[in-house]
């Protein structure tokens, strides 16, 4: 291994420092103290000579064997970011140009006992711009990104994380450094490269069967006679094969039949079963008796993309079904976790991920404007079964389609496939984001006459080469060309559809900050929302690390630098005024901190309304729309402290919106919505059987913690995995049935119960906006801390019925069992799970308690 202790030096040679390997030139500079926190208020700006320079990473080495003694050794660079020329003992080995390729240089003739490589690499925003430059046949927009986003152009012309250059959530920071792991590999008879496992079921057979693909690099110059034994004990299966190796780099793939006599536990989503994999050890033996050994995990599910006519609706059904069973999608987009990859730990991946889960997420989208994540990503996500619809990485941009461009990006697909492919969690292998609506709606205003040769680029790019290479390395998922898409019928349409966003066919972008959140009728009642969402700022606690004091206010120029969506500060406002008051409290700092709460409010019941609007369509078709079949909202999380539509801020600490997630995600849940004067209450189930449930509706008034009427509704039937109606009433009538109520004196809460204790969260309506309510009264609010076991029990108490009720206990990393609630009972139990050690103390004195009356 070459990881460790390197030398970096900038262009001209002026900086030189210590620098780790796998990391990037600005993590060095923060490490040895000579740059400040790069996220600091306006480091993002202020370091750009950083990108902009040209820096060498370079080490001695001494070789650990006989150079002699070997046939082939080779230098392995999993990943450079980006463009660099390799050196060892300063013979040139070649050139990198793609941040997600792997690299393997033949160094059999040039390695000595001490030897001397040297990464000497190219600023990305030159190189880019440089290529743009040589692109003569036609210009490939967007050139540069909006100015809010305060980054660098032409990212394009790179195949670089496109939101290293700037995004609408994220800074510019584009690096360089040696990313990934780098080794020497030495070896004298054959090599195993890749190493994948695809299991399938045979229907006719009844049988499960696993197709294990070896690729190796073969040195001798004749064919190498090998046997092959896979086992997978607690399968009882084993087999033994007799291959041969041709010389040079080839592939094997072997047929493994699962024992029939052995049950096989199939992978199945979070909250559809368990996610079983089984230990398998592969053994490869020589004539000569040298054996390579291979331990892995191997899982067995089926996935299916669903496309077919519905009746009663024009278009097609688009939906996922796992092990044969439709499986509604839940979930978020995930894009990269900081702007320098070398940061994110297991740890970091694993609570993110965790806490998705814990929401009650079964799916994330890894958005292609980012990186194709580690294995580790990965593994966990196969281990808590959490589905990945994957994006290649383009987004929302035209690209190149000349032929070095084209070779690098083959190279790119065909390694990230392969390496990628053996993973259950991989539902979905989709070409790019939104570059079909781009083409579609015409984006980058191309005139009519010259749309031909971009539509020509595109299928060049996503079909006949990124498809091509999917469907020879992996014919066990589906693939789409781009998201949005209408699936088939884009297919129909030349792969360039009319419109990307008919909610008859694919799935669908929305967004809309214009029209009231509140309202579901502006919500497109598609087939599946792979995006959709609003903005909302993270706690004060999180931008606090980040900021000083002047900073603190919705209008500093540190606030308008942050916002890198245009008009976002503004939009939220408006949002949030539709409904709420908005802060007006003399003491800057206080408005400040009521402005973020609030943000987070709007944030979270936004997209709790269109979210149970996704939920309730998935079982009915209205005016020949719905079936909708999958809800990911934008975005899971952050790549800096900064407004954005995440539900996790950076550093993992859960928004209100999180907590509203893990309820409106709920496996059951009653969901209500108003239509011409009418209630409508519908049961959403995931449950896999029907239930016989109650349904509890109360209906409270403002000022008072006493309920003014109950109603239970017994023997409701909640089908399996689906959205039933279960109860309606006109508001009118309501109303009146309630004494004394009226649409601002009143809100109401309904639940699901069952009598084996299952039930479901407790779910809200409210009669009007909240600004317009009538008897709400400032409570006293207050809550006692007391340890059991590693948990913490907070008891709350209030005087009053308290709208959004929030529990922040700043920088201390856990976060609570509920969040944001309505309070409708003078008790309440909310349960804090640490992350780190913590103490009753520290708890108690951290912790401030807010409600909808706190803002002034």
């Amino acid at each position: 291994s070459l990881r460790g202790s390197w030398r970096l030096r900038s262009g001209n040679g002026s900086v030189s420092l210590g620098a780790e390997v796998p990391g990037c030139v600005h993590t060095a500079l923060l490490c040895r103290g000579l740059i400040q926190d790069p996220y600091y208020r306006f480091n993002d700006v202020m370091y750009r000579w950083i990108s902009l320079d040209n820096w060498t990473y370079s080490r001695t080495f001494k070789t650990p064997f006989d150079v002699r003694k070997w046939q082939k050794v080779n230098l392995v660079f999993e990943g450079v970011d980006t463009i660099a020329q390799i050196l060892l003992n300063n013979v040139t080995l070649g050139r990198t140009d793609n941040m997600f390729n792997r690299y393997s240089f033949d160094i059999t003739s040039v390695i000595q006992e001490v030897n001397f490589v040297e990464v000497r690499f190219l600023s990305a925003i030159s190189y880019a711009a440089e290529q743009s430059r040589c692109h003569k046949a036609h210009s490939i927009p967007p050139a540069c990104p909006p100015p809010v986003q305060k980054g660098e152009c032409h990212v394009n012309f790179i195949r670089k994380e496109q939101c290293s250059f700037s995004w609408d959530w994220g800074p510019s920071f584009p690096t360089q450094g040696i990313w990934k792991d780098v080794r020497i590999e030495a070896y004298n008879h054959y090599h195993l490269i890749y190493f994948s496992l695809t299991p399938f079921f045979v229907k006719s057979a009844q049988q499960w069967c696993l197709e294990v693909e070896s690729i190796f690099d073969v040195v001798s110059s004749k064919t190498v006679a090998v046997l092959v034994t896979v086992n997978i004990p607690k399968l009882q299966t084993q087999q033994t094969f007799s291959v041969k190796l041709q010389p040079g780099e080839g592939s094997i793939v072997l047929l493994v039949s699962i024992n029939k006599s052995s049950a096989v536990e199939a992978w199945w989503p979070n909250g559809h079963g368990k996610q079983t994999g089984y230990n398998m050890t592969t053994t490869f033996m020589m004539e000569a008796g040298w054996e390579i050994e291979k331990f892995s995990k191997v899982y067995f599910r089926t996935v299916e993309l669903v496309q077919e006519p519905i009746p009663g609706s024009p278009g097609l059904s688009f939906y996922f079904r796992i092990n044969g069973r439709p499986i509604f999608i839940k979930g978020s987009n995930w894009i990269p976790a900081d702007s320098f990859q070398d940061r994110v730990t297991y740890d970091t991946l694993r609570l993110l991920l965790k806490s998705a889960a814990d929401a009650n997420v079964n799916a994330l989208r890894v958005w292609g404007g980012g990186v194709y994540e580690q294995d580790e990503f990965y593994d966990i996500c196969d281990e808590i079964g959490i589905m990945i619809w994957q994006d290649f990485m383009f987004a929302c941009a035209l690209y190149p389609t000349d032929q070095n461009y084209l070779e690098s990006v083959r190279a790119e697909v065909s390694h990230q496939v392969r390496r990628l492919k053996s993973h259950p969690s991989i539902i979905l292998w989709s070409g790019n984001n939104e570059n079909e609506a781009a083409l579609a709606s015409n984006w980058f205003s191309i005139p009519y006459a010259d749309i031909g040769v971009y539509i020509k680029d595109y299928v060049t790019l996503y079909v006949k080469n990124i498809r091509e290479i999917v469907l020879t390395e992996d014919k066990s998922r589906p693939f789409v060309a781009s998201s949005p898409t209408n699936g088939l019928e884009s297919v129909e349409e030349g792969w360039l559809s009319r419109d990307p966003y008919d909610t008859h066919y694919g799935d669908t972008h929305f967004y809309d900050y214009n029209s009231d959140c509140w309202n579901w009728t502006m919500y497109p009642k598609t087939r599946f929302a792979s995006e959709y969402g609003f903005q909302s700022w993270p706690s004060f606690s999180t931008i606090e690390k980040v900021s000083s004091p002047e900073d603190w206010s919705y209008t500093s120029n540190f606030s308008l630098h942050r916002q890198h969506h245009e008009g976002g500060n503004i939009q939220m406002l408006q949002e949030i005024g539709r409904h709420f008051k908005l802060p007006q409290s003399p003491d800057p700092v206080k408005q400040f901190k009521d402005m973020i709460y609030l943000t987070q409010v709007m944030q979270a019941q936004c997209i709790k309304t269109e979210t149970e609007f996704y939920r309730f369509s998935q079982s009915e078709i209205i005016n020949g729309e719905g079936h909708t079949m999958g809800a990911l909202y934008w975005q899971l999380n952050d790549i800096w402290q900064a407004p954005s539509w995440a539900s996790l801020e950076y550093g993992g600490k859960w928004k209100l919106l999180h907590y509203f997630a893990q309820n409106f995600f709920a496996p059951l849940l009653p969901v209500a919505y108003e239509d011409k004067g009418m209630l409508h209450i519908y049961g959403v189930s995931d449950l896999h059987v029907d239930h016989k449930l109650t349904l509890r509706v109360v209906v409270h008034a403002w000022s008072s913690l006493e309920p003014v009427c109950t109603l239970a509704k017994e023997g409701v039937t909640i089908k399996a995995q689906s959205a039933v109606p279960i109860y309606k009433e006109s508001i009118s009538d309501l109303l009146e049935r309630c004494r004394n109520c009226t649409r601002k004196s009143c809100v109401i809460t309904f639940c699901l119960v069952g009598e084996d204790g299952l039930r479901s969260p407790m779910n809200h309506y409210f009669l009007s906006s909240l600004k317009d309510a009538v008897g709400l009264e400032k409570t006293q609010l207050s809550a006692s801390v007391s340890q059991e076991d590693d948990l913490y029990i907070f008891v709350l108490q209030t005087t009053a019925i308290a709208p959004f009720v929030s529990l922040d206990v700043g920088s201390i990393k856990g976060r609570f069992s509920d969040n944001g609630f309505l309070m409708t009972e003078k008790k309440k139990m909310v349960v804090f799970y640490p992350w780190e050690p913590t103490s009753v103390e520290e708890l108690e004195s951290s912790l401030i308690l807010t409600s909808l009356l706190d803002v002034v």
